[in-house]
């Protein structure tokens, strides 16, 4: 039972943000609750390795229950916020795959972390048609999805129809788009290469639509460079200056910068591109007044709380940060980024508690990191800027040391050695999530 003299902090989100937050207090007087739909901490990051058959599901995802069971203070409940009452201090719940949640539950302090999902730039009715890879559950649906594409392909005896099917494209050159081609690629030109009987798996066509003049605008140009030509020896053909314009069951159309729409025939689209915040951002602006800028995101003061409402924390990619100087920044949409935000809230609640005012929080960006095959990243940290080899093995410790669990960290060092070794992907597995099959296996037709 929970003491009434006990504060009590609800905190929203077992993504980067919500789990910083709740494991920096785990050692205080609180009582802390940790809401969230799913029962499991996701390392996002690497999620397209799933879609890709590099990882299994469950070494990227770790149970929110094991990760606070020595935590006395902390109860784990499996539910979804639709609205919040911040004068009763109050959030209201509904109930997630069936499994009972109470109609709502109070706080003394709240802590919001609802991450982001993908944008479709006002193009909704295209997400029926192109993967992404946010979630775990899209994840495996666009793993699906690839893999079914060349066994249609194997079937398919219409030269034409047989090319639509081994061509791939991934839209957005940020960092998930350039890792997922170069994962695509990869699994084409080597991991699949003798396994099929009529057609030749290398002769897919990976292509990275990219609305800007390069790949990974948010790292140096000089390294945007050396990324673009590492993605190029895969076999990914870059395609800058692009803007889609249309996604249907049967291929991409874009706009080839001058105006004139360019049709591309492919049956698989991996969407990596813009993201919106949050739903939670927008009910938090409605119910404080705060404002909500185009992506959606709700801004907050300098220590990271709502307008009115300095018991309500709100962090993520669904916030954009006031600062004490009253200019609005955008943090980047990073776990680095959720992760500081998480502990200083922690720090702040901890401070108030001593009767404490909290400084502003500062963000320190430790750098950009990005993967593009094998043994080839781009690194730019702190003003050190890596390529190759080097920034690879970067890549893979600063991801090994941020994986939530210490058996995860073992199995995937394990999984990506025996991989570099052998160029197998043990994972390349054809399921059917939530009884939803491939749709474009179907001709083509929506699936149901």
């Amino acid at each position: 039972m929970h003491q009434a003299s006990v504060h009590r902090v609800v905190i929203v989100g077992g993504g980067f943000g919500g789990l910083q937050a709740a494991q920096a207090l785990r050692r205080a007087n609180v009582d802390i609750t940790l809401l969230d739909r799913r029962n499991f901490h996701l390392f996002q990051p690497l999620t397209y390795q799933v879609a890709t058959g590099a990882l299994s599901p469950g070494e990227i995802a770790y149970p929110l229950r094991a990760i606070f069971e020595r935590a006395r203070n902390i109860r784990v409940l499996m539910a979804e916020v639709t609205d919040f009452d911040l004068e009763a201090r109050e959030l209201h719940l509904r109930s997630v795959d069936g499994v009972p949640a109470p109609a709502s539950i109070s706080y003394d302090t709240l802590i919001v972390s609802g991450g982001s999902r993908y944008s479709f730039f006002g193009h909704d009715e295209w997400a029926e048609f192109a993967e992404e890879v946010k979630s775990l559950e899209s994840a495996l649906l666009a793993r699906s999805r690839i893999l079914s594409a060349f066994e249609a392909a194997e079937m398919e005896p219409d030269p034409q129809r047989r090319e639509a099917w081994l061509t791939f494209a991934v839209v957005g050159g940020g960092p998930t788009g350039v890792e997922m081609a170069g994962q695509i690629a990869e699994l084409a030109r080597d991991t699949l290469r003798q396994d099929f009987r009529s057609i030749d798996p290398r002769t897919g066509r990976i292509l990275l639509i990219e609305a800007t003049d390069r790949v990974l605008t948010s790292f140096p140009p000089s390294l945007s460079g050396k990324a673009q030509r590492s993605l190029e020896r895969l076999g990914v053909t870059p395609l800058l200056g692009r803007t889609v314009i249309g996604v249907d069951a049967d291929g991409v159309t874009v706009d080839d910068g001058g105006g004139r729409p360019e049709r591309i025939p492919t049956r698989t689209v991996i969407w990596a591109a813009g993201v919106t915040a949050s739903p939670l951002a927008a009910k938090l602006a409605e119910r404080s007044g705060a404002e909500l800028d185009r992506a959606g995101r709700v801004t907050v003061e300098p220590d990271l709380t709502l307008v009115g409402h300095p018991e309500v924390f709100a962090l993520g990619d669904m916030i954009r940060v006031r600062g004490s100087d009253g200019v609005v920044r955008v943090l980047p949409g990073v776990a680095p980024a959720a992760m500081q935000e998480g502990r200083y809230a922690a720090k702040a609640v901890r401070a108030r508690l001593r009767g404490e005012g909290p400084p502003p929080f500062r963000y320190r960006d430790k750098g950009n990191l990005a993967t593009i095959g094998r043994a080839a990243a781009v690194a730019d940290i702190r003003g050190l800027r890596l390529s190759g080899f080097i920034a690879w093995v970067t890549w893979l410790l600063v991801h090994l040391f941020y994986l939530v669990g210490f058996q995860n960290r073992i199995v995937v060092f394990i999984r990506w050695s025996f991989s570099f070794a052998t160029h197998g992907r043990g994972a390349r597995l054809i399921t059917e999530e939530d009884g939803i099959a491939p749709r474009h296996l179907a001709g083509g037709e929506p699936r149901p």
